[in-house]
């Protein structure tokens, strides 16, 4: 057999989020959870519970990948040999965050626009950077700004647009407790300052 260890084996079937140092981390959390546990009165030895602490130390890992800059994906830019100058727009790509002040998740749709410059980047890349940026403890406001950004410095495009509806359990199941309440958050850059611009956005994404 040649010098590989047990551990080494076994992380070729573990993700890549719970490897190493992230192993570590997840047992960190379960032993806090586990101190949670104790002080909301609940019963480590029930056997629902038994393994609940261990559940949430690699659910935050999972969920949280995103703070981990090496997660972020890797982005092939195109020319844009063609010379396309009009709206790609990639609608409705669902996501799910977690709310930075309550630490409870929202969820809801992202709409991302732009229109090229010298560069065209895969459609598919567009969702896994939304993905990326909602991995975390965020705010909605934030995570708009972040795609806008990220997507401005990759590929200087003429103009960039992002538009986030979500639903916020920290108002539906505490608070106010208003289910079904949506917040929708855009932010823009470039052209879609023009009026005209962002009217022809929200034009596309009202058609089905």
């Amino acid at each position: 057999m040649d010098d590989m260890t047990t551990d080494s084996l076994d992380d070729r079937d573990t993700p890549s989020w719970l490897q190493g140092e992230n192993k570590a981390k997840a047992a960190q959390i379960a032993g806090h959870f586990a101190e949670i546990m104790k002080v909301l009165g609940l019963d480590l030895s029930d056997p629902h519970l038994l393994e609940t602490p261990d559940r949430v130390g690699r659910m935050y890992m999972e969920i949280f990948r995103g703070l981990d800059e090496l997660q972020e994906p890797s982005i092939t830019n195109f020319p844009n040999s063609e010379g396309y100058s009009n709206m790609v727009i990639v609608k409705n790509i669902d996501f799910f965050s977690v709310c930075s002040h309550h630490m409870i998740p929202f969820f809801g749709k992202a709409h991302v626009a732009y229109i090229p410059g010298e560069t065209i980047i895969g459609l598919s890349k567009i969702a896994r950077i939304v993905e990326f940026y909602a991995r975390r403890p965020q705010l909605q406001e934030r995570l708009t700004d972040q795609v806008v950004g990220y997507l401005e410095g990759k590929i200087a495009p003429k103009g960039t647009m992002v538009v986030i509806e979500a639903r916020h359990l920290c108002m539906e199941m505490r608070g106010v407790e208003k289910s079904g309440t949506l917040t929708m958050t855009s932010g823009l850059r470039g052209c879609f300052e023009d009026q005209r611009v962002r009217e022809e956005f929200f034009d596309l994404l009202k058609r089905e």
